[in-house]
């Protein structure tokens, strides 16, 4: 009988002095995506660069949407319509219907172009985070990280976003300096 409650009591004492070393090492790491993208450099390099296209595109349909307002204003007034020959009131009607097009293709084009954008935003940012992620947990001896959308619950205590993004923009200074440096430097090194 002592020798079963001893067995009983040194698997306990094991299993509790396993179970402490276990909770020393965080056995995972939570990433939040969206913080990646708007806290690091990387993220807000790519934002600004998306939102230099948006403003591009968004340029262009106002200029036309500004010429086919000034088209239909003219329209509405009646001095202005009488005053025009048959053929030009026919010219002016055929501009007003192909800005027309043109604006519904610009938006059409607009839609596509800001679609692929952000597809190109995201892959770029996960593939950032991917490479930062695997730093820190070769740092950090974590065997996995998961995004946080992945997760209904986690211990807060296993969140190394911070982290990800220090390493983040330690990988855009390095790209930027390199970036920098003019390609006869570059070839030197």
């Amino acid at each position: 009988m002592k020798k079963r409650q001893i067995f009983i009591l040194f698997t306990t004492l094991l299993c509790l002095s396993s179970f402490k070393s276990f909770t020393d090492e965080v056995p995972y790491g939570i990433v939040n995506f969206g913080n990646c993208v708007t806290d690091s450099k990387y993220g807000k390099h790519e934002q600004e660069r998306f939102e230099n296209q948006r403003e591009q595109m968004t340029t262009l349909m106002a200029d036309i949407e500004k010429q086919l307002n000034d088209i239909a204003i003219k329209f509405q007034d009646p001095e202005f319509i009488d005053s025009l020959s048959p053929e030009a009131e026919q010219e002016m009607k055929a501009r007003f219907q192909s800005l027309k097009e043109e604006l519904n293709r610009s938006q059409n084009q607009y839609m596509q172009v800001m679609q692929q954008a952000n597809m190109k935003l995201m892959q770029t940012m996960n593939n950032h985070i991917s490479k930062a992620s695997e730093t820190i947990a070769k740092r950090k001896k974590i065997p996995m990280v998961v995004r946080e959308e992945a997760c209904f619950f986690y211990n807060p205590s296993f969140d190394i976003t911070v982290s990800i993004i220090e390493e983040m923009d330690k990988s855009y200074t390095k790209e930027s300096k390199i970036a920098e440096t003019p390609v006869v430097d570059q070839v030197k090194k």
